[in-house]
């Protein structure tokens, strides 16, 4: 599977930016699905962002409706390296992100945890 290390991360305050990074290294996927998931305090994990990566159209990615419209996804391929900018951070977003990915033979991804082999470490993110 593909290696996955996550940086970033750390103490923000309300309203404040971060920006997470995911570097895949080894073996890695011509077709994929990423996803950023995050896991607060005594809350289960939750998908916040998703994107395909292959051939063909670019697809828009998804976002879940906690964060539309404050996180974006961006892509450096050269270093194999995914973000995940977060803008307008509030108190709710503080939690573990991981990012994650799995081999896809469509175009379709979801954010389902249990679909995603490669995992990133975490990294915290605390909003106060």
């Amino acid at each position: 599977h593909v290696q996955l290390v996550e940086s970033g991360g750390g103490l923000v305050q309300p309203g404040g930016s971060e920006k997470l990074s995911c570097a895949a290294t080894g073996h890695t996927y011509d077709r994929y699905c990423m996803s950023w998931f995050r896991q607060g305090p005594g809350q289960e994990r939750e998908g916040v962002a998703t994107i395909y990566s292959g051939p063909g159209v670019p697809i828009v990615p998804t976002f879940s409706d906690s964060v539309t419209g404050r996180f974006t996804i961006s892509r450096d391929y050269a270093k194999k390296t995914q973000y995940l900018q977060m803008n307008n951070l509030k108190p709710e977003d503080t939690g573990v992100y991981y990012c994650a990915a799995h081999n896809v033979l469509g175009r379709a991804c979801t954010s389902v945890a249990g679909l995603y082999m490669s995992w990133g470490q975490g990294t915290q993110v605390t909003v106060s």
